[in-house]
């Protein structure tokens, strides 16, 4: 199967991008054609701008010569994988610009029975997504981050699930308080990732 795999992490030496290494390599090993989308290495550029705001219900035209390359992959793709550190309880800039920008009316979603005034229903358009799995890392423990109501657990589990409409919820895979892990307990995150990853 083609799986589309999008990571958001700056650092080409950090922990998060050996895991997005780990989930491509583990990917291929088991057969499956993976579309490694290392967006700081694209230097995606995450902010929508003025026109793209204003021409983004207009089905297909909101479609650029920028977003519609991404638009194509991600249309290409039959099963999809995020891997992202959690920043202040949420997704890196980049990677939130790219649900911003990427997942427009027409291509993550379309509106149906509207009016000029209504735009009608929102129905997932993401069709060909049959699996979804995000592995993240956490710099707060999972108590504070449970306090703090887990954000981007909340968003897969529930946003990515509607949006993408597979059968199952995405598979959630996160490593909390990575920062004082031992290296056991990194190497052994990896090796969870990568038997995920077996059976995805």
């Amino acid at each position: 199967m083609r799986v589309l795999v999008v990571h958001a992490h700056p650092v080409e030496t950090s922990f998060n991008r050996a895991l997005f290494n780990a989930v491509c390599e583990t990917l291929q090993a088991k057969g499956d054609e993976v579309d490694a989308l290392n967006l700081y290495d694209e230097e995606f550029p995450a902010v929508m701008s003025r026109t793209e705001r204003l021409e983004y219900h207009d089905v297909p035209g909101n479609l650029t010569a920028l977003t519609k390359p991404y638009v194509d992959r991600i249309r290409a793709a039959e099963k999809i994988v995020f891997v992202h550190p959690v920043w202040n309880y949420g997704y890196p800039a980049i990677l939130k610009g790219f649900f911003d920008r990427i997942f427009l009316p027409g291509v993550s979603f379309v509106l149906v029975g509207g009016t000029e005034s209504d735009k009608g229903k929102l129905v997932p358009n993401m069709k060909n997504i049959k699996k979804v799995a995000y592995v993240t890392t956490y710099g707060g423990d999972r108590w504070r981050t449970w306090i703090m109501g887990d954000p981007p657990r909340r968003l897969a589990m529930r946003w990515a699930w509607v949006t993408f409409g597979t059968l199952l919820p995405p598979k959630y895979l996160a490593l909390y308080d990575m920062n004082n892990q031992t290296p056991a307990g990194l190497t052994g995150f990896i090796d969870k990732v990568k038997r995920a990853m077996e059976r995805f």
